[in-house]
């Protein structure tokens, strides 16, 4: 058969394509222009592509969840957490263990930067201020945390994202939890407007080290 007396490519289609070719020109131009590349079963690797998509939204939401519970992240929640009990008032726990809490506890990039020369200078200047001027205790316990970690001897430091560093810093955190919620009077009061910022960051101080535990 001759290239000029070739059939129309619609023609070696099914017939359910052939009539929605011949009812609508411009589909029938579409299917004319690609040529003997038409293929039928090209359905078939279109629904694959589509299950490999949802595969990989699958895949997706399972590192967005195990992101939300790596260690960096849960090192942050529990400084920032530590950091807000040192300056809230609506509670009346021990707020001394709250340094070798933020110590332990604290994302590595944090400590390096206390431990380095700009970490130190901070330390240094406030020191200075500190000695001429009076500082609330909600803003001396920062800069005592930071002392505690330059002065920090190496195996203390060496605690740092170990079960045995986790398993002191659930025993502090589980002291605080105590201290908090049986000084608040009642779970109710706990999470009244003046306190439930205390509430949510003892809890977080107290469930990141379960995590980091196990």
């Amino acid at each position: 058969m001759s290239i000029l007396s070739r059939p129309p490519i619609h023609s070696f289609l099914p017939p359910r394509i052939q009539r929605q070719a011949l009812s609508k020109p411009n589909n029938l131009l579409l299917i004319s222009s690609s040529g003997s590349h038409f293929n039928p079963l090209s359905l078939r690797s279109l629904k694959g592509t589509q299950s490999q998509k949802r595969r990989q939204c699958r895949g997706t939401s399972t590192v967005c969840f195990y992101s939300a519970f790596d260690p960096a992240t849960l090192q942050w929640v529990s400084a920032v957490s530590s950091a807000l009990l040192m300056v809230s008032q609506g509670t009346a726990v021990h707020k001394s263990f709250l340094v070798p809490l933020f110590a332990l506890q604290a994302p590595n990039i944090v400590i390096s930067w206390i431990k380095g020369e700009y970490g130190t200078w901070t330390a240094f200047l406030a020191l200075l201020v500190r000695l001429f001027y009076y500082i609330p205790r909600e803003l001396d316990l920062p800069f005592l945390a930071m002392l505690v970690v330059i002065v920090a001897p190496y195996q203390t430091m060496k605690l740092r994202g170990t079960q045995a560093g986790a398993a002191v810093s659930l025993v502090i955190a589980g002291f605080l939890a105590f201290q908090h919620f049986s000084r608040v009077g009642s779970l109710r009061r706990a999470f009244d407007q003046a306190s439930i910022i205390a509430t949510l960051a003892v809890i977080c101080i107290t469930v990141v080290p379960c995590f980091l535990l196990f």
